[in-house]
């Protein structure tokens, strides 16, 4: 029976380092040299463009490109090839998704802050923005749907979507089914830190994007870091790490669901780090016990085995403490198992998206629940929120004053920039009341 929780530990017996290091994530591997080399591939996309993308499809997928951009005839096919339930599954997902993000939408604003002074916020669509889908150990439609849906509803003028090629050059056709039901045609093939660098600065054949969106591994997540920081490159959504969840169980708990949470997190990634915070030793073994069980059944053990090599088990003596200890590690993903969960819910600050009660795995919100599974990872959560509609608008400030407005709100202006020392400003205001009482005094 292997031991899932390599680290544990009692709580309110361990010192403040013991509990420092449970909390820690495993570390990243984003190095000096994986900085360097990600620097590289920006460098030759810019420079070469759609030769270089092609040639790191040769390097790191072993296929030979044709083109880049998946054609109209592909995407049907794609779509003939999908079996009907999952097409089904896919149209669910999109009613869902459609329908909570919809709601999410915003009415522009606009008041008159003192008489003659009138203050607008106006919300406007991303022009254009990149979606990067994961091809690695999985297709991930899902992520496509939680990328696409947003920018659809938000009105992006352009969606540029972007995913890794199999072996066979070909896309995998349910992400193309998925971009037909989205009816999203503008899908390129390329993976890892070049598929950014491309939406970042553009090529031949990739539309240069103003935000790109999606999760990805060390390189790509290193990649949207370095265009985030370029003027010249573009925004991103979120930083983000290794996928992750914590589990918040009391003694009411089943462990068979618990553990089936756990693993749905440890079989993403080797990266992935899964936590279980319980108030009962009970619940701690017997967990222990399913995940050997359901453990061995998972085909992608090998990925889970080096996932929970990072798991962590903590005993805690009270509910309040469980999430004061969550709050701490400010989890992608909460899920809470236990019987008083208004109290759980009242007192959580810090996580991605939660999951209330037995009934709701974390695994709804991956696909079909209609909330987003694209969520701050690696204690960012603290600062940031997941995507929503939001992430694919911005918001420009208007203000119109009148004269009167001018009149009334100018002397302030004037009294502040002074204090300030920043004489040009106050002059801005000083010369147009000048003028509004010269008027005056003509007539």
């Amino acid at each position: 029976m292997i031991r899932p929780f390599l680290k544990f530990i009692d709580w309110e017996s361990s010192g403040t380092e013991e509990r420092i290091n449970v909390l820690k994530r495993p570390k990243s591997s984003q190095n000096l040299e994986l900085k360097e080399k990600v620097s590289d591939i920006i460098t030759k996309i810019k420079n070469e463009g759609d030769k270089a993308l092609i040639n790191f499809a040769r390097l790191y997928d072993g296929v030979e490109l044709k083109q880049l951009k998946v054609t109209d005839a592909e995407i049907e096919q794609a779509f003939k090839d999908t079996p009907s339930d999952i097409i089904e599954a896919l149209k669910t997902s999109i009613q869902n998704i459609s329908k909570f993000h919809s709601l999410q939408k915003k009415e522009d604003l606009k008041v008159e802050t003192m008489s003659g002074v009138v203050c607008e916020k106006k919300t406007y669509p991303i022009e254009k923005v990149g979606l990067y889908i994961p091809g690695g150990s999985a297709p991930l439609p899902s992520t496509l749907m939680m990328l696409g849906i947003p920018a659809l509803l938000a009105g992006c003028e352009e969606i540029v979507l972007i995913t890794p090629p199999q072996k066979n050059g070909e896309v995998h056709p349910v992400v193309l089914a998925a971009a037909k039901l989205l009816n999203i045609k503008n899908i390129f093939k390329s993976g890892g830190a070049q598929a950014i660098a491309a939406l970042a600065y553009g090529t031949e054949s990739v539309t240069k994007v103003d935000k790109i969106f999606g999760p990805g591994n060390a390189w790509v997540t290193e990649c949207k870091m370095q265009v985030g920081f370029d003027p010249e490159g573009a925004a991103i959504d979120l930083p983000a790490g290794p996928s992750e969840v914590l589990v918040i169980a009391d003694e009411n708990a089943n462990p068979v669901f618990v553990a089936s949470d756990l693993l749905s997190q440890a079989e993403h990634d080797p990266s992935s780090q899964v936590i279980l915070i319980t108030t009962s030793k009970n619940v701690l073994d017997e967990v222990e016990k399913q995940i050997a069980i359901q453990f061995e059944l998972n085909p992608r053990k090998q990925i889970a085995l080096e996932a929970l090599k990072s798991s962590r088990g903590i005993l805690t003596e009270n509910l309040k403490t469980s999430v004061e200890v969550s709050n701490l590690y400010a989890p992608e993903h909460l899920i809470v198992q236990v019987e008083d969960l208004d109290f759980v819910k009242a007192k959580i600050k810090h996580a991605g998206s939660v999951f209330l009660g037995p009934w709701s795995p974390e695994s709804v919100g991956d696909y079909s629940s209609g909330t987003n599974h694209v969520l701050p990872t690696y204690g960012f959560a603290r600062a940031f929120s997941g995507v929503s509609l939001d992430s694919f608008t911005k918001s420009i400030s208007f203000q119109e004053l009148s004269k009167e407005g001018l009149k009334n709100l100018g002397p302030a202006v004037e009294v502040l920039a002074e204090a300030e020392g920043l004489y040009a400003h106050k002059q801005a205001v000083t010369l147009r009341l000048q003028y509004i009482a010269s008027e005056k005094t003509e007539a």
